[in-house]
């Protein structure tokens, strides 16, 4: 599978360069992106921008990494879905279920806006002293 890499100081934007996103393609997508974890910065932004169809095994296998994101506390977003891929998302009830946004900007700020919020929760100094 071919990808083009941009990493940022606290992503890495993925785009992936096939037209097609296949369930031969599973075991790939899951472990390619499952090694971002173990980095220091952990964050994924995967631009579907070059994306033109999906099948099934494959979007679910998307989801289940953008689960073990979350419970690893680092952020997963797909960003520029092409409108048929879109559609057929929506149609399957996955798009709701993806962290998605119509800009791969705006992907930026959902994963800035979630590192702040962990950085807020990870704190152990309080917001506000009462004495």
């Amino acid at each position: 599978m071919q990808v083009k890499i941009d990493t940022k100081e606290k992503f890495h934007v993925i785009t992936i360069l096939e037209p097609k996103l296949t369930a031969n393609m599973t075991a790939e997508i899951h472990s390619g992106l499952s090694n971002y974890l173990q980095n220091d910065v952990k964050n994924v932004v995967l631009n579907l921008n070059q994306v033109e169809a999906v099948e099934m095994p494959a979007m679910e296998t998307l989801i289940k990494v953008q689960q073990s994101y979350y419970e690893n506390n680092a952020s997963f977003v797909v960003c520029e879905i092409q409108p048929a891929v879109e559609q057929y998302l929506d149609e399957q009830q996955l798009l709701e279920i993806l962290s998605a946004t119509p800009t791969e900007s705006e992907a930026w700020d959902i994963v800035q806006m979630e590192e702040i919020e962990r950085e807020l929760l990870d704190d152990d100094e309080p917001l506000f002293n009462n004495d």
